[in-house]
Order: C-alpha cells, then sequence, then structure tokens
C-alpha cells in the first residue's frame, strides 16, 4: 500500500495534482494500481494529519502501538484523553452478505421500480433504504420488526443507511402496500428484471399455502360486511385449530417468483384462479400455460384460463369418480420413455373439438413404493382384524363388547387404514379387496390434462414437474426466511410482511441461480467479511476484512465488484 500522486491539465494549461492511497493487485499476471481511497487535491490535503497517520503506522509497526491490557495503564490515559499511540477497535459489523444483496438489488432494478411507483412524495426518511434493510434482514437473520431495526443500526452495515427505528419500519411498510395496489410494485419490480434475467414466462407455475397465526380466536368480520382476514380454514400445516391466511405464489420454470397473493384464512383454491389468471393479464406476458395442481383443475377454473389464448396444464384426480378421468385411466396404449423413472402415454377423451386430451405417467420407481406400502398396510390390517375377533370372541360383559366396538370405529376411521375396509351388514370389518385391486391398478401413476395442443407428452409431463418450484418457494418463504410467527395484526401490515418475503425470495433465487450454491451457504461465507473502524491518534479508519477463496468466487459469480478494502479516512 502506497500514496499515488497523478495530475491532470486544465484548458488553461494549469496542471492540478491530486494524492490517491492504492495498491497494486496482480490481474492476469499483469500488476495494476488500485486506487483505494481519494485524498482529494495536492494543494488541499491537510498535511498534518497525514504526518500524524504516518507517524502512528510507524509506531504502530515497529511494535511501539500494541493494544495495552484491559485495566492498564494505557487505559488509565486514555480515560484522562491522553492518547498514547494505541489503535483501537471501535466497530465491526458484518458486511458481505448485505453487499451482494444490495448489488441484487439495483441490478434488477428493484430501486427505481420502486422510487418509481412511490412518487415524488417527501419522506422523513429514506423508504427504499429502510425497505432493502427489512429484505435484507429475512434474508439473513429474520426477526422482528423491532429487532430488524437494531440490526440495521448495529450488526450489518447498510449503504445510505445510518440507523433506523421500528416507527420507521412500519411507516415503510405502510407505504409498500398502497403502492402495491393491484400489484403494482410487483408489477413494476417483475418488469424490471424480467429482460435482466431473459425470463421465460411461457409456463407459469401457481400453487397456495396457508400461514397460521399463534392467537386464539380468528378476526372479527369488518364493518363493510368484509370477511374475517385472520380465519379458520383448511389448514395446510396441519394446524387447523389456528387462525390463518392463504397465500398463493407464481414462479417461472426456473423457481424465480412472479408475484404473490395474500388471502383470508377461508379461502378455497377453487375460488382464487381466476382473479389470478385476471391480475397476471393486465401484465400483458403474451402466451402463457399456467400449470396448476388438482385442487385448482375444476371445469369452470379450466375453461377461464384458456380465455385470451392462455393454456393450461393441471393434475387430474384420479380417485373422485369422474368419467373422464376414469376412461383416460382405462385406455390401452403403450408408454413412451422420457426419463429414468418416467413413463407417458397421451390419451384423448371424446370426439371433435371437444375432446379433452390426458397424459398418463408412470414412475415405476414409484410403483414399487406403493405397492411395499400396500402390502405392509394390508398386513398390518390383517393382524389388527385378528386382535378385534378374538377380543369379540373373548369378551362377556356390555362394557367389553362396548370398548371392541369403539376399537373398530377408530380402525375404520383411520386416515390411511381405513381406505381399505369395508363394514359388513352386521357391522363387522372386513378388507375391502375390490378397493385393493382399484389401488393396484394407480401404482406410481398420476394424470394430467392439457389445453394445449402443440405441447407434446413429454412437455406436458416435464412442465408439470416443474410445479415442485412453487412448492421449493414456499418451503424456503417457511424455513430460510422465516414467514412467521408473522408480529403483525392488521391486514395491511400482514400484507406487508409477506410482501416483503417475496422481494428476499426473489433475491435469493437469483443468487442461488447464478452460484449454484445454496443460500444458506451463500450467506454464510459472505457475512464473515466484515467492515471495522479503528480508532488512534491519527483519527479513524474504516475497512473490510480479507476476503476469502470462497467470497471470491461467489462474487465473482455473481458478476459484483468486491467492496473497496479502506472506506473511510477521517483525520483527527
Amino acid at each position: 500500500m502506497y500514496l499515488r500522486r497523478t495530475q491532470r491539465r486544465r484548458k488553461d494549461g494549469s496542471v492540478v495534482g491530486y494524492v490517491q492511497l492504492a495498491h497494486n493487485r496482480r490481474v492476469d499476471g499483469v500488476t495494476r494500481a488500485e486506487v483505494l481511497l481519494n485524498l482529494g487535491r495536492e494543494d488541499e490535503l491537510d498535511m498534518h494529519g497525514l504526518r500524524r497517520l504516518a507517524a502512528s503506522i510507524t509506531r504502530y509497526a515497529d511494535g511501539e502501538g500494541a493494544l495495552a491490557p484491559l485495566g492498564g495503564e494505557a487505559d488509565a490515559g486514555a480515560a484522562d484523553g491522553e492518547s498514547d499511540g494505541a489503535l483501537e477497535l471501535q466497530s465491526s459489523r458484518a458486511l458481505g452478505g448485505v453487499w451482494v444483496l444490495d448489488a441484487l438489488w439495483c441490478r434488477l432494478g428493484v430501486r427505481e421500480a420502486l422510487e418509481r411507483v412511490l412518487g415524488a412524495r417527501r419522506f422523513g426518511s429514506d423508504v427504499e433504504r429502510v425497505l432493502f434493510a427489512m429484505v435484507a434482514n429475512r434474508a439473513l437473520d429474520p426477526c422482528s420488526k423491532l429487532a430488524c431495526s437494531e440490526w440495521a443500526s448495529e450488526d450489518v452495515a447498510v449503504a445510505g443507511l445510518e440507523a433506523i427505528d421500528e416507527d420507521q419500519c412500519y411507516r415503510a411498510m405502510d407505504l409498500l402496500v398502497e403502492a402495491d395496489t393491484e400489484g403494482r410494485v410487483q408489477e413494476a419490480v417483475f418488469f424490471a428484471c424480467a429482460d435482466l434475467l431473459n425470463l421465460e414466462v411461457d409456463l407459469l407455475f401457481f400453487d397456495t399455502t396457508s400461514t397460521y397465526f399463534e392467537r386464539a380466536e380468528p378476526d372479527a368480520p369488518g364493518d363493510d360486511s368484509r370477511p374475517a382476514f385472520r380465519a379458520y380454514g383448511h389448514s395446510k400445516d396441519h394446524r387447523p385449530d389456528l387462525p390463518q391466511v392463504v397465500i398463493g405464489l407464481a414462479v417461472t420454470r426456473e423457481g424465480i417468483p412472479v408475484r404473490v397473493w395474500v388471502w383470508p384464512g377461508n379461502t378455497n383454491d377453487m375460488s382464487v384462479l381466476q382473479e389470478v389468471k385476471d391480475d397476471l393479464r393486465g401484465w400483458r406476458l403474451g402466451r402463457v400455460v399456467t400449470v396448476v395442481d388438482r385442487g385448482f383443475s375444476s371445469d369452470e377454473n379450466l375453461r377461464y384460463l384458456t380465455r385470451a389464448g392462455g393454456h393450461w396444464i393441471a393434475g387430474e384426480r384420479m380417485r373422485d369418480g369422474s368419467p373422464d378421468a376414469q376412461a383416460a385411466l382405462a385406455r390401452q396404449g403403450r408408454y413412451q420413455t422420457v426419463r429414468e423413472n418416467l413413463r407417458v402415454k397421451e390419451v384423448r377423451v371424446g370426439d371433435g373439438d371437444g375432446a379433452k386430451r390426458f397424459v398418463v405417467c408412470h414412475n415405476p420407481a414409484e410403483a414399487e413404493r406403493d405397492r411395499t406400502q400396500r402390502e405392509q398396510t394390508i398386513t398390518r390390517l390383517e393382524a389388527e382384524l385378528d386382535r378385534i375377533a378374538a377380543a369379540h370372541a373373548k369378551a362377556r360383559t356390555t362394557k367389553a363388547t362396548a370398548a371392541h366396538r369403539r376399537a373398530e370405529c377408530a380402525l375404520r376411521d383411520h386416515p390411511a387404514l381405513g381406505r381399505y375396509l369395508r363394514q359388513t351388514p352386521t357391522g363387522r370389518l372386513r378388507i375391502d379387496r375390490a378397493k385393493v385391486q382399484t389401488e393396484e391398478r394407480l401404482d406410481g401413476k398420476y394424470l394430467l390434462s392439457t389445453s394445449d395442443p402443440d405441447l407434446s407428452a413429454e412437455d406436458v409431463a416435464l412442465g408439470y414437474k416443474n410445479l415442485l418450484e412453487a412448492e421449493r418457494g414456499f418451503r424456503d418463504l417457511k424455513s430460510t426466511l422465516e414467514l412467521r410467527p408473522v408480529f403483525h395484526r392488521l391486514e395491511h401490515r400482514i400484507r406487508a410482511h409477506i410482501l416483503l418475503c417475496w422481494l428476499a425470495l426473489l433475491m435469493i433465487r437469483l443468487a442461488e441461480r447464478q452460484t449454484a450454491l445454496t443460500w444458506r451457504r451463500i450467506a454464510l461465507d459472505m457475512q464473515r467479511l466484515h467492515l471495522v473502524t479503528l480508532h488512534g491518534p491519527a483519527g479513524n479508519a474504516t475497512h473490510t476484512t480479507t476476503l476469502t477463496d470462497a467470497q471470491r468466487q461467489i462474487l465473482s459469480a455473481l458478476r459484483i465488484d468486491p467492496p473497496p478494502r479502506v472506506t473511510a479516512l477521517t483525520p483527527a
């Protein structure tokens, strides 16, 4: 590291000199000077301050500036305002994770999109920076908004944001929801990054999940007859005893989240697909094939998805007695091998323009697992029925007989075992052999339908398998980003919280896509890069710790410049 002098000639012929703090770096076998800090014009330098800094560095390098033990004479002199030339560590904040997220935030145009949607209104704080801090907190160290304000102020270094409090966080959340009316923020963010990422939106995958709240009672209905927002409903987290909200997510085939929706907790899956279609149609995405699971594949929903030239790929229920599904499964034909564990067969049910196109998929490995599990279930059922029969034969009292009847009822109502049972007119339970044979014919199979005449059966099957990307998004929302517990009770704050999680998911998906690493690995390595502030007699110096090989590889894969080694130098 050394001082470097450069000069520039003005139009009037005069020469102005500049002084820089620089060091040599070897790039591709060539040594190049890298500027760490511009100290300013040569004729305006604080020479006295530079001499003090040079003297302090010399003393430290010669061993005279070593830090004295705590409680020693050096501390006593410092307490009296006398400095012995030692360097003191004032602060150390994690920088790497925030640095990566901020670069992606700017590259995707999220900052410009938010500023454009929020408009030219004047705020007491930088709303965009506060929102970024909360998104970074979700990705790196999820916590409540109160704890987030302390985290952003004390634990990490956020560019352009010295400190925030919880009131600024809540105000920024309110403005975010206000600006996202009709999905304006999400639309702006999507189109800001669509061209950059070259997103393929010919296939969009949609699914829903739910998240619950740790409270005893649901919300009361609103005064304007609006339904309760936090309400009881079908819980996909297996917590029907707690109120919840329903979350919908649309993602691309690469797993990039396109848009998020939030509905009251008692919303039925069948009732939301038309709203999803209308919202995305307003974005004018062109030809889109929507991929949905079995919970959305009612005839009305599928007809609605074909409006304005759209198409769909849908999972079909095989056990609900649908005539079309039964006809498709019964149709003979030869399977075509697509992957090692995937075979497909195309079937058309109906005549003419009203014919419906089905694709029957078969996974041989899954079929073997289904067969093994069913055999184990039947063996367990036979043992239970033999035990109940033996107990009936020995029963002598009314009380004992009632106990055995309760055991039969529990077995009949069991969610996994009861499906293979039938009840005789006398009330006894028997294994339903017809049901067992029906299940044997469905081993390893799942049924798809599509309205697109141009997609091959292979493309339909592989496209549907990518629906797992939406499910992976939900898993990351609930685990990596810790969507819950939700520390909010107002509807607009809950919506804002989920929007922040959606933005964080967008950032981590991009990082994972470009580095081929998990976000946990990226965050763990990058958070070891710290911003350190040292204080000495000559002033303050703020610099970063040395990059590790893993950090260099991550920054290189993301095409992000590393932070400068020296970010601030303040002479005393």
